[in-house]
């Protein structure tokens, strides 16, 4: 006879009615029907869907696809928890079949999902195997940049976003307290890099990327930094390829605009660095705006393209 308890419960995730999943605590989740006018949230357990496994009932009930979810799911979870940390190597496939007792389909398509998310990196070969990637800026700006190229919106669109946001992040940078600790040397010390390579048109458009990342880090706000940071990321993966385009048929940008650009660097620089929040964001407006109108005069209707964090890195080389 099956054995039944009653919890109470909530419901977080909802199957194919009358089935759910939910959640009992960070390590356990149960498969459970509802019947409706026996209470608020009264269930009758059927299978036992834990980090050890999932329930031969529950699998019947679920399906191959539905299991590749939660087996995701507990993965990711593990991944965003830490309990997998960047670099990690996933044990090997057989073994996580047994794990999590599902079939090597459901894993492997757990693992494909995990990957389109840029939380795995799946090596194939005899020195395979799936590696842990902690959540980023690139693979956030790969899932946006995806939805945007959907809709086909024209680059100028995201610049004319990031013409709004990245000031504001300028200005609150300018208010930190702690702003001379960290951030203001940082920035000092990217300016120097940046005049190191003035010569070098796609270096010098690398390394200033580096510059506009760290003024969104600046800005102490964790939403601002996750989602300006993910619109900086796509811009300037298009940028760098603007650069070496442009480069290669002798159309970077002159020696005397390079200079403006560096110059209106370090008037930013110095801003944050005084405090002044007003200017830093006028400043940052303009400066991006100069850079949209060298980006656009190549191709005014180029539309945005997304770059998986795997691209991202091979454009780099």
């Amino acid at each position: 006879m099956q054995r039944r308890r009653c919890y109470i419960l909530d419901v977080t995730h909802p199957l194919e009615p009358p089935w759910f999943l939910c959640h009992i605590s960070n390590f356990c989740q149960i498969a459970f029907t509802y019947t409706p006018g026996s209470g608020p949230f009264t269930a009758s357990i059927v299978g036992d869907m834990t980090t050890l496994g999932i329930g031969p009932e529950a699998r019947r009930r679920l399906g191959s696809r539905r299991t590749a979810e939660i087996v995701a799911d507990e993965l990711r979870r593990q991944i965003i928890d830490g309990e997998l940390a960047d670099g990690d190597l996933l044990p090997r496939q057989e073994v996580l079949v047994e794990q999590f007792r599902v079939s090597l389909v459901s894993l492997r398509e757990a693992l494909r999902i995990l990957e389109t998310e840029g939380l795995v990196s799946v090596r194939r070969g005899n020195r395979g195997g799936a590696v842990v990637h902690a959540p980023a800026k690139a693979s956030a700006a790969y899932m946006l940049g995806l939805l945007l190229q959907s809709d086909t919106v024209p680059l100028s669109d995201l610049g004319a976003a990031l013409q709004e946001l990245e000031p504001m992040c300028a200005a609150l940078a300018a208010r930190r307290a702690d702003r001379g600790e960290e951030l203001v040397p940082k920035l000092k010390e990217i300016n120097a890099l940046m005049a190191e390579r003035i010569e070098d048109g796609p270096q010098f458009t690398e390394i200033g990327g580096q510059f506009h990342d760290e003024v969104v880090r600046g800005c102490g706000n964790h939403t601002m930094i996750a989602v300006v940071g993910s619109l900086e990321t796509l811009w300037t993966g298009h940028l760098n390829w603007w650069a070496q385009e442009t480069t290669a048929r002798g159309e970077y940008p002159s020696m005397s605009q390079r200079r403006i650009a560096m110059s209106i660097h370090n008037k930013i620089s110095d801003a944050i660095e005084a405090g002044d929040g007003e200017r830093a964001r006028k400043l940052s407006a303009r400066h991006i705006a100069d850079t949209q109108t060298y980006f656009s005069a190549v191709d005014p209707e180029q539309r945005i393209v997304a770059l998986s964090p795997q691209a991202l890195a091979r454009r780099k080389h």
